[in-house]
């Protein structure tokens, strides 16, 4: 399961270079994967966002579990089909995440528009605890909640909340885990009853079990995502199910055609 194949070879140095090179030779702002509502979407960045990451734990995370699950699927596949599972569950992901945030964002700017036409210091703590994580705009909740009827302090909460807004709005979506979960999906579809073994617990569990938890978790998450949360848990959710679906298809193709 260790020795590494090509293709995973191949889309090990790609993310590497890639993100060694973002910040010089390509824009993570333009690379990125914005929303579709949003003035700096561009069609290409559904299939450029997977080879960008946010971070060195990022990216090794990401590389991390491609290089322990890949190559035994690759194997198993071939080259082609492959990095044709890789891109198609990545693009999914990707899609599962833009609708499910589609309607976040509507949930937002329904809470940004209602604030704006009725501001007072509860609304604007309730704004703060719902959108953005602890801690933020604290010291203007204090002073609004001290001074409600000075116009400076509605206005400054006011031009805030439009701030949080656009923030949220325009961030973008980057990294493998979509497609990466596809290959922990895949992994646990094709070969249930492998015995892995944890950095994080000492016993062996069968690859079934692993996958199993793993959604359960994303599943979790994804519904109870905290204020400040970052992880795109749907995208991880929607390489999961397009995974599904592809091996579902795969299988009952390769069926008939035997």
């Amino acid at each position: 399961m260790f020795n590494i194949t090509p293709m995973v070879r191949n889309l090990l140095i790609i993310n590497v270079v890639v993100f060694i090179l973002q910040d010089r030779l390509f824009p993570t702002g333009q690379l990125a994967l914005y929303h579709f509502g949003s003035e700096y979407f561009q069609p290409i960045q559904l299939l450029t966002h997977m080879f960008m990451h946010g971070g060195w734990s990022h990216l090794f995370s990401n590389m991390f579990s491609l290089f322990i699950f890949g190559p035994l699927l690759e194997r198993f596949w071939g080259a082609q089909r492959f990095l044709m599972f890789y891109l198609i569950t990545g693009l999914g992901a990707s899609l599962l995440y833009m609708g499910v945030r589609a309607y976040e964002l509507h949930q937002l700017q329904q809470d940004t528009i209602s604030y704006i036409e009725n501001p007072s210091p509860i609304a604007f703590s309730n704004y703060l605890e719902d959108h953005v994580g602890p801690g933020y705009g604290r010291e203007e909740a204090i002073e609004y909640h001290r001074n409600p009827d000075v116009p400076e302090y509605v206005e400054a909460t006011k031009s805030l909340v439009k701030t949080i807004y656009q923030r949220i709005f325009n961030t973008p979506l980057l990294g493998a885990s979509g497609a990466v979960f596809g290959i922990l999906m895949a992994f646990g579809m094709l070969f249930p009853n492998l015995e892995l073994f944890l950095l994080f617990l000492p016993i062996p569990i069968k690859a079934k079990y692993f996958v199993l938890f793993y959604g359960a978790y994303e599943l979790y998450s994804g519904f109870n995502r905290t204020p400040g949360d970052n992880v795109a848990h749907f995208a991880h959710l929607g390489g999961m199910l397009f995974a599904y679906i592809m091996i579902k298809m795969w299988q009952r193709n390769d069926y008939q055609d035997y």
